[in-house]
C-alpha cells in the first residue's frame, strides 16, 4: 500500500507518494488533466490510497482516480493548513504534507454532497448569478441618472416614450444610448432567469424540507431551496453554532492570556450559505419580523451591516432547530422589560 497526497493546480499536479514506514517511494508532476491522471495510476499501481486537496476540480479528480481503484479522500484546504502550519509552502511540500496525512489517517476530510445535489446547488447558483448581473445593469441605469439629477423608476423607462422623455431633460444622447444597452441587458436577464425560476419553483414546493424553512420570516420558495441544499443532512452539525461556523457568519476571536477580542466574521465556510441567510435578514427591519427589536437596536448602535449579520445567525439557529426536530418555525416570545443588546457578535450564537 503507498500513500500518495497530490497538490492540483490548473495547469500542474504535484504528487508524492510514502511507503507505510513513510519513506519516500515516488514524487514528481503530472500535467493536470485526465492523461495526467493515467499517468500517475499507471506509474503507481492501484494499491494506492490517496487524498487531494478542496479545490476547483477536486470531486472530479477524486471521481477518476476512484474509477482506477484508488482509496481517495478529499481534505478540507484551511484545516489542513490548520493541523500543518507551514513555514515554507511550495506545491512539492503541500504533496507530501496530503500523503504524511493520508499515511498518518488525520485527513480532515470534507464532506461532499452527492451529484443530485451539486446538480440543485449548480442551478440555484446559476439563477444567482444571472440575478446579480441584472442587478448590476440597474444599479449602472440609476447611476446615469443621477450624474444629470435625474431619478426615474425601471417601470417608467420601460415606457414607449421613456427616451424622449430624457431628451427633454437634457441627459445627451451618449448616456440615453448607454441607459437603453443596459435596459436590453436586463431584458435578457429576465428571459434567461423566468424560465430557470419556472423549474425551480416546483422542486421547492416539493421538498419538505422547504415547507418547514418557508415558516421562518424572510425565507421564501427559492430561497428556503437554496439554504436546503447548502445546508443537505442537518444531522451533520451537532448544533446550531456548528452550522453558524460553517457559513462563516461566526465571529473570529483572538485569545491570550486573560485578554479576549472579538473581530469581524470568519467568513469560512459556505459563501453561498452565507448569502442566503443575510438575505433572508433583509425583511428584519418590519415590525411584524421576530427580530425586529434585535435589528433596530443593534441597527442604531453598532450599523446595519452587524444587524444583519446577527439576524441572519439568528435565522440560521431557527434554520437549525426547524430540520432538526421536523416542525414549522414558532416565534420567540417577546420579553416583558426593555432588553440590552449587546454590540458583540458572541452574544448572539446562543439559541
Amino acid at each position: 500500500m503507498q500513500f500518495v497526497g497530490i497538490d492540483w493546480s490548473y495547469r500542474r499536479a504535484a504528487w508524492c507518494a510514502l511507503s507505510p514506514s513513510g519513506a519516500v517511494v515516488g514524487e514528481g508532476a503530472v500535467p493536470a488533466d485526465e492523461d495526467g491522471l493515467a499517468r500517475l495510476v499507471i506509474e503507481r499501481g492501484v494499491e494506492v490510497r490517496g487524498v487531494v486537496e478542496m479545490m476547483s476540480g477536486a470531486i472530479w479528480v477524486r471521481d477518476r482516480l476512484a474509477d482506477a481503484g484508488w482509496q481517495m479522500q478529499i481534505a478540507h484546504a484551511r484545516k489542513v493548513r490548520d493541523v500543518a502550519p507551514l513555514a515554507c509552502k511550495t506545491d512539492k511540500v503541500d504533496a507530501r504534507v496530503l500523503a504524511e496525512l493520508c499515511r498518518r489517517d488525520l485527513v480532515p476530510e470534507l464532506w461532499v454532497p452527492s451529484l443530485t445535489d451539486r446538480e440543485l446547488r449548480e442551478r440555484l447558483r446559476r439563477r444567482t448569478h444571472l440575478v446579480r448581473m441584472r442587478a448590476s445593469a440597474m444599479n449602472r441605469i440609476f447611476g446615469l441618472l443621477t450624474q444629470w439629477g435625474t431619478r426615474l423608476s425601471l417601470d417608467r423607462l420601460r415606457q414607449p416614450d421613456a427616451l424622449q422623455l430624457l431628451e427633454d431633460r437634457g441627459i445627451p444622447a451618449v448616456w440615453r444610448r448607454s441607459i437603453q444597452e443596459a435596459l436590453d441587458v436586463i431584458d435578457l436577464l429576465d428571459s434567461r432567469i423566468n424560465p430557470l425560476e419556472h423549474e425551480l419553483r416546483p422542486l421547492a414546493r416539493a421538498d419538505p424540507r422547504v415547507q418547514l424553512l418557508d415558516t421562518i420570516p424572510g425565507v421564501g420558495d427559492l430561497l428556503g431551496l437554496t439554504l436546503a441544499s447548502e445546508i443537505g443532512d442537518v444531522s451533520r452539525f451537532a448544533s446550531a453554532r456548528k452550522l453558524i461556523g460553517y457559513a462563516g457568519l461566526s465571529p473570529k476571536i483572538n485569545q491570550s492570556g486573560d485578554r479576549s477580542r472579538t473581530g469581524s466574521l470568519s467568513k469560512a465556510g459556505s459563501r453561498t450559505l452565507r448569502w442566503a441567510a443575510v438575505e433572508a435578514a433583509q425583511h428584519a427591519w418590519r415590525e411584524s419580523n421576530p427580530w425586529h427589536r434585535l435589528y433596530t437596536d443593534l441597527a442604531d448602535r453598532a450599523g446595519k451591516n452587524p444587524a444583519k449579520a446577527a439576524v441572519a445567525r439568528k435565522i440560521l439557529i431557527a434554520a437549525w432547530h426547524v430540520l432538526s426536530r421536523q416542525q414549522p418555525f414558532k416565534p420567540p416570545q417577546p420579553p416583558a422589560g426593555p432588553t440590552v443588546v449587546s454590540a458583540s457578535s458572541r452574544c448572539f450564537l446562543a439559541a
